[in-house]
């Protein structure tokens, strides 16, 4: 059975979800259970990238930027196609740029997208990033910026996490395959969570299915971890809500409120 913590919204209830990542993968990663649930109830999915993942390679003699790139597009359309996403849009930047990006043009182009797709919750990194790759964490300030300036009233904003028992449990393949950057992950308790998905079977193997069919990226590591323990080692979405500035009319009796996505107030009724 899918387990959830959302204090307590059902996938349904985040509406129409707008993801907004760095690189080809990143969508999967973090959230591929949490798009194929949110498509399977009948929502919405839109997913940005910004890059093309031109430079995600550890064999740049065989795949040459250019060519990478190309790949990597075909092999994300593969992956969205199972996960049943349908819409897609690229923001054209360079892989390994995106914190050399004039911020204000980043967050206009994301505005624009904001305003197009009328999002109820938008899906991105913290500033963390989650593993601390610099292109991770321009992107999840574009999009914090984007969402507080262009975004309707009451949109959610998701931030991925990494959850305590997470980095316990997988710290000696994390540092293997060193996912994290240096100083990475920071990690956060499960009371801190606004949504964490443990994936049911069914889902689980969607998801590994999308992840697979992004090969460049996958296969290496699937071959040198094992079937079973990749699919356990991407069973967990986690994420916490980005809190909004306090509105200036707000006490130390207000609260914000997960399902409405405003402040309330304990004194004023």
């Amino acid at each position: 059975m899918n387990q959830q913590t959302l204090r307590q919204t059902s996938i349904g209830a985040l509406g129409t979800i707008l993801g907004i990542w760095a690189h080809p993968d990143d969508e999967a990663y973090l959230s591929g259970g949490l798009m194929a649930l949110a498509r399977e109830a009948g929502s919405r999915v839109v997913c940005v990238t910004a890059t093309r993942g031109e430079l995600g390679t550890a064999e740049p003699d065989r795949w040459p930027p250019g060519p990478l790139a190309a790949r990597r597009a075909a092999e994300l359309r593969d992956c969205l196609g199972i996960l049943g996403v349908t819409e897609h849009h690229w923001l054209g930047y360079r892989d390994g740029r995106c914190d050399r990006v004039p911020p204000s043009g980043a967050i206009a182009r994301l505005g624009e997208l904001i305003d197009e797709v009328r999002p109820d919750t938008v899906v991105t990194f913290g500033p963390d990033g989650n593993t601390g790759h610099p292109d991770h964490r321009a992107v999840g300030r574009w999009a914090a910026a984007a969402v507080s300036w262009a975004a309707p009233a009451g949109t959610r904003l998701l931030q991925t996490a990494v959850t305590n028992d997470w980095a316990h449990r997988w710290r000696p393949t994390n540092q293997r395959f060193g996912v994290f950057m240096p100083g990475f992950p920071v990690t956060r308790a499960e009371s801190s969570l606004a949504l964490h998905l443990v994936l049911d079977p069914v889902t689980l193997d969607r998801k590994v299915r999308a992840l697979t069919a992004q090969a460049t990226q996958t296969a290496g590591l699937i071959g040198a971890m094992g079937a079973d323990d990749y699919a356990a080692w991407v069973a967990d979405e986690a994420f916490v809500e980005a809190w909004p500035e306090p509105d200036p009319a707000t006490c130390d009796r207000c609260w914000w409120n997960h399902e409405s996505a405003s402040w309330h107030c304990a004194t004023r009724r």
